[in-house]
């Protein structure tokens, strides 16, 4: 409660910002949904249907090479630990990127059959995704310098994303970043970009993991989006 209530004082005065192009730095809470959208991606039932922005990218970098998606079911107090799937698989610790390179899809049995392959024991959904980086990832502070000038986003509105082009444009919320440091919330705007290209140019990944659901990510900078304001 009392984080709620010093993040909604922080927002009074927000501003909209002229239309340009920046850094965007997304908040733990909202780089868990820019990390679903992969997921969603990478499905099996996304893949035979041919309706994925990330189609037959099995061994393609997705990713820069510092980064991993790993795939933990077995987590003491996860909320994503499951010991078998919707399908009665048993689950498995499994990399899903490698150095950024896609190892494989998220299959059950039916997707599997679909597209030639094994179940990954995934009917139902993913268990316990871990983004990590090369070092354990960046302190926040340090993200802050990296993202210098740009847009730290904090909330997203709206359902703006095509799963089959990967074309993504969300309303957002957040604060204006200058040398580092926030010098004023903004609301009001629209950033936008390509997922595939978003995915390969992640500047860093952050430390400061929200373990509050079935992705553990922390902050994740991105080296430049269109900003949509004024």
């Amino acid at each position: 409660a009392r984080k709620a209530g010093e993040r909604a004082v922080t927002r009074l005065g927000a501003r909209r910002l002229a239309t340009r192009k920046a850094r965007v730095l997304y908040s733990p809470e909202v780089a868990r949904g820019l990390i679903g959208h992969f997921l969603g991606a990478v499905r099996g039932s996304s893949q035979y249907r041919k309706s994925s922005f990330l189609l037959g990218a099995a061994g393609q970098q997705v990713f820069p090479a510092f980064m991993q998606l790993r795939e933990r079911p077995h987590l003491r107090k996860g909320l994503g630990s499951a010991p078998f799937d919707g399908e009665g698989v048993a689950t498995r610790d499994r990399d899903l990127v490698r150095d950024g390179v896609l190892q494989g899809y998220v299959l059950g049995s039916y997707s599997a059959r679909k597209l030639g392959l094994k179940t990954t024991g995934n009917a139902g959904g993913t268990h316990n995704v871990l983004v990590e980086s090369a070092g354990g990832g960046v302190a926040l502070p340090e993200l802050m310098r990296q993202l210098g000038t740009g847009l730290l986003v904090t909330e997203l509105m709206g359902q703006g994303v095509n799963g089959v082009t990967g074309d993504y444009s969300r309303g957002a919320s957040g604060y204006w970043v200058e040398n580092g440091a926030i010098t004023y919330p903004v609301h009001e705007i629209t950033i936008a970009g390509n997922l595939k290209d978003m995915y390969r140019d992640i500047a860093a990944v952050g430390n400061d993991v929200d373990v509050r659901g079935g992705v553990r990510v922390g902050s994740i900078l991105i080296s430049e989006m269109t900003i949509a304001g004024e």
